[in-house]
């Protein structure tokens, strides 16, 4: 009997709904985020799974409510599965509005070079985004639920193929190490990335952590593999996301692998910078790229940014902060939000097709924070400032079995235009995050987007228009 299937009876009618009516929630959340890219409306990330499943479930729990009948079960689910497409559609239609509301208040938001801030003397790439390096790719998944949820994850691929097997040399460099980027020992010891580089919330880190690794364990060629060392880098968004709750869910991680794709990148309030705080404004998610000239060897560098760090914001020099009356130790200067330090977070991740071995990379990701101090940052007590930098070139992957890794690298005179691009492009992804960003309010507060209208003013009075 104890082995045998449980009868009728022992499956207890109370406990045998809670748990159907708990997995079938789940997975119309789950269809609810890959339906949402097909329903957003511009470049923002519809959530559909709260106006979706919410509905559902009491429906759900009136259909199984009698006696567990698997005929009546069968019928109730058939059901409430044709009426799914009825109830996504509707939810869209809710969600577009909210959105389009948002879009009225903020004002169209642009990207830094609309405004005619183009930092630096290199050009960017086509996309001016790091999936301008080839290969590169990225997947975001935006996690907004209820009035208190407001966070989510980005993932990065240095390549289409298997990072394990196939791994690219990288380099973490700590402008303030007060954060927690899981990973990054190894990263430093070994000089390699053997995985996707995820971005994500402060108390989600460990869980995204383990969702990738579960998810590089399940793929082609991995089944003898006993130990992995997933990458993952973090913020808080403690503000307007209910952090405590570690909302992110295991297929959250697995939609963002599976979902990462070359092309435009979103930017702004999406994926790891859905909550995310910057300069008293809302932050975000940003992205940018340098080629160099023929004559310096042709290479790209693309950066992404999660901005949550603070200090006094400056665009191309113009001091946008104090003209905005938003600036950290404003309140001890003269009447202005208490206790702002400049505290925050922010992580880069910068790629090239550079063949640079992990030691140059190294110096590369320390450039990065000589972007971020070109936007105003002092990298405060309380700030994590980290960068990872890797190389996509072909000729220095190091192939997980192999004996010897091939060494054939640029001089270190070759490169200072790396370091160069890297200022600039670091540069102008932090001001496209901020730029794109939209209001977001959550966890009982509201973090509007920096006014663009009043930024292209104060540029207009320092010489900066798009105009030019």
């Amino acid at each position: 009997m104890c082995c045998g299937r449980p009868g009728r009876s022992s499956r207890g009618k109370g406990p045998w709904r809670e748990s159907v009516v708990a997995r079938v929630s789940v997975w119309i959340g789950y269809l609810s985020g890959l339906l949402s890219d097909s329903v957003t409306p511009g470049h923002r990330k519809v959530n559909l799974t709260p106006l979706v499943a919410t509905p559902l479930v009491p429906t759900l729990t009136k259909v199984i409510d009698p006696m567990p009948n698997p005929r009546r079960l069968a019928i109730g689910l058939m059901a409430l599965l044709l009426s799914v497409p009825t109830l996504f559609a509707h939810a869209a239609d809710m969600q577009a509005a909210d959105t389009h509301a948002a879009d009225a208040q903020d004002g169209e938001r642009v990207r830094a070079r609309d405004l005619g801030v183009a930092p630096g003397i290199f050009a960017p790439g086509r996309l001016n985004a790091i999936t301008d390096v080839e290969g590169v790719r990225v997947g975001q998944v935006t996690v907004s639920r209820g009035d208190g949820v407001r966070t989510g994850v980005t993932a990065v691929f240095p390549h289409g193929d298997n990072a394990y097997l196939s791994r690219v040399p990288a380099a973490v460099y700590v402008g303030n190490g007060f954060g927690k980027f899981v990973g990054s020992t190894q990263v430093k010891e070994l000089g390699e990335l053997e995985t996707p580089v995820l971005l994500t919330c402060t108390l989600c880190v460990w869980k995204a952590a383990d969702a990738m690794a579960d998810w590089m364990l399940r793929q082609p060629g991995m089944e003898s593999v006993r130990s992995i060392n997933p990458v993952v880098g973090e913020t808080n968004d403690g503000g307007l996301n209910d952090i405590r709750q570690r909302p992110l869910a295991n297929e959250d991680v697995w939609r963002a692998l599976e979902g990462a794709r070359s092309g435009p990148v979103q930017e702004g309030s999406v994926g790891a910078g859905t909550g995310t705080v910057a300069f008293g404004w809302k932050g975000g998610i940003g992205t940018s790229s340098r080629v160099l000239p023929a004559a310096l060897g042709g290479w790209t560098v693309g950066v992404l940014v999660q901005t949550n760090y603070g200090g006094v914001l400056q665009v191309l020099g113009a001091p946008v902060g104090r003209e905005l009356g938003r600036y950290a130790f404003q309140d001890v200067l003269e009447a202005g939000p208490a206790d702002d330090r400049g505290d925050g977070s922010v992580i880069v991740i910068v790629a090239t097709d550079a063949p640079v071995g992990d030691r140059n990379l190294g110096r590369i990701a320390a450039r990065t924070m000589m972007g971020l101090g070109r936007t105003g940052s002092s990298a405060s007590n309380g700030s994590g400032d980290y960068a990872l930098a890797f190389s996509t070139s072909p000729q220095l992957r190091r192939s997980f079995a192999a004996d010897r890794q091939p060494a054939s690298e640029l001089a270190n005179d070759a490169t200072t235009a790396l370091f160069q691009a890297t200022v600039e492009a670091v540069e102008e992804a932090v001001y496209n995050s901020l730029f794109m960003a939209t209001t977001v309010t959550g966890n009982g507060q509201t973090v509007p987007a920096i006014p663009l209208d009043r930024v292209r003013d104060i540029l207009g009075r320092h010489g900066i228009s798009a105009e030019k």
